[in-house]
């Protein structure tokens, strides 16, 4: 039976029609990015309602949940990279032991993480940009987001994991069950029992122990591979193996954290409460905008992953372009839509006119640069899912790190807060210029 699975699985993946193949696995993971998107969002729309420094607050922590996100993506597509290319080559017993190691150690990372972050709760408030008007609220958010680490770190991995099995309806419901629960908890948590932020975090977390657990329970139906406590072995081979295959995804994970870090202080240093409020917003926005091209990017992933480990170098190349076409097509319309409309979406999450004046100006910088994503997005992951670590993680880093970086320390300083404004876009444009180059030297050798 599982000979019939594996066959099953390796002519999907090798023989199906490239488009259509990459249409049927990114649709479910389309929708479980919007919808983790948009749950995402859902602590910062509702805690808007409360007041501007609530929203701050709210931003401020999220440089933390991205930071624990970025471990989730790690040992996820770490793990999830490398046993795809296991099954495509036909290797069925290291691919069951690298799910295991994986997960496990993203356990272990996520009790580490909730322990230790809760022990230093007010020192890391004030470190990731909290003020004395949002440091109460900054540190009630937090408490709480730290303890559903190990929960949050497990349902990435998991979520990953059957991603690159080809179980992306799996992934998706499990995300999709934690989304529920989290929107329908925010408003009746934070209005209906008056528990403000700490109502806010308490809906997060609840979503995704719900995650967890649903998607535990998809990962032993099916064809997907079981997680065993017996098949977890952490040894030097397994955790290079999830660091050349994550460190693309913690780079860029990791840098937006401190990226955002770094935004919070820059955007506080010059306008204050308002203009923190304002910058993310803007940063939740654009996160659920790019979350439908990183779902359109992660349905490449395991055509990509499977069919370079398979050796159809043919079918990894055509699939790269015709998802850079199509994303920069949808990308365009998008950001034409939010340009316009810029001061309307921003005033939807918080109606202050300070808010708005900063949040508005900096959504349409990123609207204009955001067709870029296609190229850049698509490309990283082509480069991570073929095994390329080093060069996936420049690419990564590119955006949030290597530009971003040096760029939200100089132009503040020089153009005051239309510096914060502007930041991302210039980033992105400067990303571009490596990135191409990048793809393009591991694209020639694909024929």
């Amino acid at each position: 039976m599982s000979n019939t699975r594996n066959s099953n699985r390796r002519e999907m993946m090798t023989q199906t029609p490239v488009p259509q193949l990459i249409l049927r696995m990114s649709v479910p993971t389309i929708i479980s990015m919007l919808v983790t998107a948009i749950y995402n969002t859902a602590d910062t729309f509702f805690v808007g309602k409360i007041s501007t420094q609530a929203t701050a607050a709210v931003g401020i922590v999220f440089t933390v949940m991205a930071l624990v996100q970025a471990i989730g993506f790690f040992c996820g597509h770490g793990s999830g990279n490398y046993l795809s290319r296991m099954l495509g080559a036909g290797k069925h017993k290291e691919a069951d032991e690298m799910a295991s190691t994986g997960f496990a150690l993203a356990i272990i990372i996520g009790i580490i993480i909730a322990v230790i972050g809760n022990l230093f709760v007010k020192d890391l408030s004030y470190l990731i940009g909290a003020t004395s008007t949002t440091l109460e609220d900054t540190q009630n958010y937090m408490r709480i987001i730290l303890l559903g680490a190990p929960f949050m770190i497990g349902q990435f991995v998991i979520n990953n994991q059957l991603r690159f099995q080809g179980s992306a309806m799996y992934a998706m419901v499990g995300l999709m069950c934690g989304a529920v629960m989290n929107m329908g908890l925010d408003p009746l948590l934070i209005f209906v029992f008056h528990l403000g932020v700490r109502g806010a975090a308490l809906a997060t977390i609840a979503g995704q122990i719900t995650s967890f657990f649903v998607l535990y329970i998809g990962s032993k139906r099916g064809e997907n591979i079981r997680l065993r406590l017996s098949n977890v072995h952490i040894n030097g081979h397994y955790l290079y193996e999830i660091i050349n295959g994550g460190a693309p995804s913690l780079f860029r994970q990791g840098m937006a954290a401190i990226s955002t870090l770094l935004l919070n202080r820059a955007a506080g240093s010059l306008g204050g409460d308002a203009a923190i409020a304002g910058m993310s917003i803007t940063t939740r926005v654009m996160m659920m905008l790019m979350s439908a091209l990183i779902g359109f990017g992660q349905g490449y992933q395991p055509v990509c992953s499977f069919n370079y480990g398979a050796g159809f170098y043919k079918r990894v190349k055509e699939g790269y372009f015709f998802c850079v076409k199509y994303a920069t097509i949808f990308l365009t319309i998008i950001g034409v839509i939010c340009f316009a409309f810029a001061p309307q979406v921003i005033g939807s999450f918080r109606d202050d006119a300070d808010v708005i004046a900063v949040g508005a100006v900096a959504l349409r910088y990123q609207s204009a640069t955001l067709p870029l994503g296609g190229a850049l997005v698509i490309s990283n992951m082509m480069l991570q899912s073929i095994g390329k670590g080093v060069k996936a993680s420049i690419t990564s880093s590119a955006r949030n790190g290597i530009f971003f970086i040096p760029l939200i320390l100089i132009l503040p300083a020089v153009l005051g807060i239309r510096g914060v404004e502007m930041t991302q876009a210039c980033a992105d444009v400067l990303s571009l210029a490596i990135t191409i180059p990048l793809a393009a030297s591991e694209l020639k050798k694909f024929k």
